[in-house]
């Protein structure tokens, strides 16, 4: 009896590696494609397309993928660079300010609301991302300055290349819903294309994504929900760096 278990547990732990590979040889690669117009011409480039996958029913919920290192979104020639970050839920995101004047991030819409505050050349601010959710992200002083940040708790994600292809790998078989989002595509047309998926071994392709641009990203409000203006040279915004008055 003893010689029994002792060859059920050999068995048992000589089969591990073999059910992991199986199980891992029946996830999918799943690819897709992306085609931007705007004004019903096709838009020459189709990147920074974010299509994600979330379970439903019983498919399983795989945990999210761990965040090492805390990327940054550089406030660098009144631009943010990237313009977009997919993090995991609960993620922080880095802030540095390279410019030789103030900047003021904020983010008061969907997704994680914040304010950091003037914050001169060479400083950084820190945000953690706390939930999933898409934000916006602008500069209360340089009204030409967005970018996005999209916390997901899902690893089954892609951002589109140039060329409009997308491939979300590794996939576990089962059914999901797919979201799609672009920063110059309007809500209403990104949930158009949204619709729930049936991932097998047999079926990789999520088929070709059509979406048109609109002016979107550019229609903006300040931190106080007013217009930008130019900012006043007696108001707090209006200061001295490096010897030299802030040029906005």
């Amino acid at each position: 009896m003893v010689r029994l278990a002792h060859c059920r547990i050999l068995l048992c732990i000589l089969l591990v590696p073999f059910v992991s590979g199986l199980a891992a040889a029946q996830n999918v690669e799943l690819k897709g494609k992306v085609q931007l117009t705007r004004n019903g011409h096709p838009v020459n480039g189709a990147s920074k397309v974010v299509v994600w996958l979330t379970p439903l029913g019983t498919t399983p919920v795989p945990p999210p993928p761990p965040q090492a290192p805390i990327p940054q979104l550089v406030q660098k020639d009144k631009s943010f660079q990237p313009s977009l970050l997919v993090i995991p839920a609960g993620g922080k995101v880095e802030f540095p300010n390279r410019d030789p004047f103030f900047h003021n991030v904020f983010s008061l819409f969907d997704g994680k609301r914040f304010d950091l505050g003037l914050y001169e050349s060479g400083t950084t601010q820190f945000v953690k991302f706390d939930k999933p959710g898409i934000s916006f992200i602008f500069c209360n002083i340089h009204a030409q300055m967005s970018a996005v940040v999209i916390a997901l708790n899902t690893p089954y994600y892609a951002i589109s290349n140039w060329r409009g292809e997308i491939s979300i790998g590794d996939v576990v078989p089962g059914r999901y819903q797919m979201h799609v989002f672009h920063p110059s595509v309007s809500p209403d047309a990104l949930h158009a294309v949204e619709r729930e998926i049936t991932v097998t071994p047999g079926d990789s392709f999520l088929g070709t994504l059509s979406l048109a641009e609109s002016d979107l990203e550019l229609a903006h409000k300040n931190k106080y929900g007013r217009d930008y203006d130019r900012p006043d040279p007696e108001s707090p915004d209006f200061r001295i760096v490096r010897g030299e008055r802030n040029v906005f």
